[in-house]
């Protein structure tokens, strides 16, 4: 019984704050397609600003239950400006909440709003968010031989020329970089070795396509590039190997105490145009991650264990920032469940949204 009470209340860590995000989807969808409706006949930009003050307080919801919530220490180390830029931001790539990790720094920019992703081609079938990723300016892109080029530029062409603000979030591994599964470790470190590149043991080998595509398409269009590293404490077992990063349900159950963040803002020019040179120059930013994850996970000195160089500020999220969102989106929800024409009116966006985001992105890319 003592087992159960227990299992019991670690479940309502998560369930909660789940409940609440999936649960305000629809709302928040209904909302969106009501204002892409409207605005059909606006230029695009009108359209654009609107749905990324939307995204903004959804995002704002989100970033309460996994900074206010969970009470994660955020340590950003780098130059991250205070102010919004047009950038791309290339992160390693551990777990879903690294998603989350940039909604952390584009918040304390205030440009939450601006975030959008290139994801990998399978997650639009995800049920309203997936559709609707699309529509914010998201990218989904298939891996190696079948990656569409064309497609990705066409994409952010038309973005640039709504005068689109740009976050755009690209985890150039195009996979997981996952300890359980040391056969695609193995196979990245055999990938880099054979091409001539240097082996790296924390990050795998990363592609260089959808980079290319994306810094040689809005090269004219964009401020900089925030080359991110990513790590969370708590994931070394008690041998010093290093454990799988956390799920975002164990990060809302409050097993990551602390987040890195290490920030290196790079400016276009610095970075080669070419394909070929970008590729070494993308490898060698990667190498630069390597050594920051071997010193934080393998540092002989435990004092220099878990964390990275250099000056750091712990950064705290006011609630100011997050919980006039929940209180919107969340009372908002409650007065449509709370009559019949309501209820049914949310059970058919879970429903008929599915179905027809599934429709449009099977069709338009």
């Amino acid at each position: 019984m003592l087992l159960s009470l227990v299992l019991h209340t670690y479940s309502m860590r998560y369930f909660l704050p789940a409940a609440v995000m999936m649960g305000t989807a629809p709302t928040y969808v209904l909302a969106w397609g009501a204002w892409r409706l409207l605005s059909a006949l606006l230029p695009a930009r009108f359209y654009r600003e609107v749905d990324d003050r939307l995204y903004t307080i959804y995002q704002s919801m989100v970033l309460f239950f996994f900074e206010n919530y969970t009470g994660v220490q955020v340590i950003i180390y780098g130059d991250l400006p205070k102010n919004k830029e047009n950038v791309i931001y290339l992160s390693n790539h551990q777990c879903t909440v690294d998603w989350i990790i940039a909604d952390m720094l584009a918040i304390r920019q205030n440009a939450l709003g601006h975030v959008r992703y290139v994801l990998k081609d399978g997650l639009k079938w995800l049920p309203l968010y997936g559709w609707y990723f699309s529509q914010h300016g998201g990218v989904y892109v298939k891996r190696s031989a079948k990656f569409n080029e064309k497609e990705m530029r066409e994409k952010l062409r038309t973005q640039m020329k709504a005068e689109t603000s740009m976050y755009l979030v690209i985890f150039p591994e195009g996979t997981r970089y996952n300890p359980e599964i040391p056969k695609v470790i193995a196979d990245s470190q055999s990938f880099a070795e054979k091409e001539g590149l240097a082996v790296l043991k924390h990050v795998l080998t990363p592609r260089v396509k959808a980079t290319h595509v994306a810094i040689d398409t809005m090269k004219d269009y964009l401020d900089a590039v925030y080359d991110v590293t990513v790590a969370y404490e708590g994931t070394v077992d008690h041998k010093g190997q290093r454990k799988l990063a956390p799920s975002m349900t164990e990060f809302l159950c409050k097993e990551c105490p602390r987040v890195h963040i290490f920030i290196d803002r790079i400016e276009l020019k610095d970075i080669p145009e070419e394909q070929m040179y970008m590729r070494r120059w993308l490898h060698e930013r990667f190498e630069i991650k390597d050594k920051l994850l071997i010193e934080f996970y393998d540092a002989k000195d435990s004092k220099r264990r878990n964390k990275f160089p250099g000056k750091s500020v712990h950064s705290k999220l006011s609630l100011k920032k997050t919980l006039p969102s929940l209180l919107f989106l969340g009372g908002l929800t409650a007065s449509m469940l709370l009559t019949e024409s309501g209820r049914k009116l949310y059970v058919k966006t879970w429903i008929y949204g599915t179905l027809i985001g599934c429709l449009w992105v099977s069709i338009k890319p």
